[in-house]
């Protein structure tokens, strides 16, 4: 009973998918581990280390999901948000990014399973409007490539329980993913993807509004979990990026090219009047289609240690 450490990654990112929230996923493995210890007088063997591991996560999940969820909260300053805000539309406050590193990690038995299709925002997003057992059959079946035998074994269903509910899952899924998402066919980040957030981090050093909406879709949809609203369209876009260009509104910015969830991202760090350092201020991660901005989401956050980012940017 001391190789559940061998495991801890593959259920953090299975955990991440079944709850969209990196914290929560680490209290999951967490919380597997001690149950595990505590019952490993009743592990008969008829069943792997592993697939006992993992029956344990996701009965852990599924309560966890059925359970009224804990979401941060912050400040709103109305000042910079505009009129145009609309009510949300896929109400996520929990909704926290994955970071990259953890991902990679060619050394580990589940590295292949990380594909950036089954762990993009998109993907989640659209999987958090399943019920919780059809959310984690799908995972099951469709993300691990596991049978429907061995779906049936640790979820305490019949095979036909399992095919039964992957088929009333994927017309669910596709529906919520974004119109243009190539079914499964999702792939690393391209160097046009990061060519494009070159040309993004240009136009905001240069404070040119005009610059940065014409590398978006004219549709493209923002959101900042977790902040009950969204964004659409290049004007609110504009709109919205306008006063944060203004070193008098917050300060200073700089970015660095990083990626989460395996989407193309920067990370933002903002230089308060009087501060003498950049400080971590948020992840935006961007869907890039075609060559332009079809979605970006900000997450506010202030502490980059998990996604191996220096903690400040000295002033030039």
């Amino acid at each position: 009973m001391t190789d559940f450490e061998q495991y801890r990654h593959e259920l953090r990112v299975h955990c991440y998918r079944l709850l969209g929230s990196y914290d929560e996923a680490e209290d999951m493995v967490q919380e597997t581990f001690l149950r595990a210890w505590r019952g490993r007088d009743t592990f008969r063997g008829q069943s792997s280390l592993r697939t006992w591991l993992y029956r344990i996560a996701t009965n852990l999940c599924i309560d966890d999901v059925r359970r009224p969820r804990r979401v941060l909260t912050y400040q709103l300053e109305p000042a910079s948000f505009p009129a145009a805000a609309l009510p949300a539309r896929d109400d996520l406050p929990w909704l926290q990014p994955y970071p990259d590193v953890l991902l990679d990690r060619a050394e580990e038995p589940d590295a292949q399973l990380v594909r950036r299709e089954t762990i993009e925002l998109a993907f989640l997003i659209a999987i958090q409007h399943l019920p919780p057992r059809q959310r984690a059959v799908l995972i099951f079946r469709d993300v691990l490539g596991w049978s429907a035998k061995e779906t049936a074994a640790v979820m305490d269903l019949t095979a036909a329980a399992v095919n039964s509910a992957l088929q009333r899952a994927r017309p669910v899924l596709k529906t919520h993913l974004p119109p243009h998402r190539a079914d499964w066919a999702a792939t690393p980040s391209t160097a046009g993807e990061q060519a494009l957030l070159r040309r993004y981090v240009d136009a905001w050093e240069a404070g040119d509004p005009d610059a940065l909406t014409a590398l978006m879709y004219e549709d493209v949809r923002i959101t900042m979990p977790p902040y009950p609203f969204w964004f659409e369209g290049r004007e609110v876009a504009r709109h919205t990026i306008v006063a944060n260009l203004d070193p008098a509104y917050r300060g200073q910015w700089r970015y660095l090219p990083t990626s989460v969830n395996r989407q193309p991202t920067l990370a933002a760090y903002l230089r308060e009047p009087g501060d003498t350092a950049f400080r971590p201020f948020g992840l935006d991660v961007f869907r890039v289609e075609n060559g332009l901005i079809a979605e970006l989401t900000a997450f506010q956050l202030t502490d980059f240690t998990a996604h191996n980012l220096p903690p400040y940017l000295a002033s030039a």
